[in-house]
């Protein structure tokens, strides 16, 4: 199998990238990711997603897509502008993510597609599962158009997987490194027993 990846900078990226072979990589920094990332991947291309497809070049003889590509959500405040930027970076990115995939007639069998729990909104101590119904808060309506983004590659198809994660957490960044001050300094408490 040939991936191609999105997002392959970020902070799931890297560790995705060590379980493949060898992936191609579109980034919108290709001189920063191929120091960050190079000797995890094969090709590193150049893509900015809020401009339009990836080079056609990207998808030579790729059979899966893992798009994880987008804004944070857990950096700065979310003005009206960066919600925009989060809202587009996912959106836009995915319809012209989409679009080159089958603009190319690329043969790519399978699309991985990032999404998030805000899909479901703040729904307190209900019990979720993945055939639950949106919230209707601005994640939840960003996370629907998102997914229906990626949805219209099955709709041609390509098989669609999409992915609604969590808060991450590991070592050397994400949520845990956002959270160490507070506990360092005495405002943390028990994350839970994992029951």
């Amino acid at each position: 199998m040939k991936a191609l990846v999105t997002g392959g900078t970020g902070f799931v990226g890297p560790r995705l990238l060590r379980l493949l072979n060898k992936p191609t990589v579109l980034t919108r920094n290709p001189e920063r990711a191929a120091e960050k990332i190079g000797h995890l991947a094969g090709d590193v291309i150049g893509w900015n997603p809020m401009e339009g497809p990836p080079p056609p070049e990207s998808f030579d003889g790729v059979d899966c897509v893992f798009h994880l590509a987008g804004e944070s959500v857990a950096e700065g405040r979310w003005t009206t502008a960066q919600k925009a930027t989060i809202r587009d970076s996912r959106i836009l990115g995915t319809k012209n993510l989409v679009s080159g995939i089958l603009q190319n007639k690329t043969g790519i069998k399978t699309l991985v597609s990032s999404s998030a729990v805000g899909y479901y909104g703040d729904r307190g101590e209900e019990d979720l599962t993945e055939s639950s119904p949106p919230g209707n808060d601005f994640l939840a309506d960003v996370c629907i158009d998102w997914e229906r983004e990626a949805d219209i590659a099955r709709e041609q198809g390509v098989r669609v997987v999409t992915m609604r994660t969590g808060i991450v957490l590991g070592a050397g960044g994400g949520a845990l490194a956002k959270m160490l001050t507070p506990f360092r300094l005495g405002a943390g408490g028990p994350l839970g027993n994992g029951r």
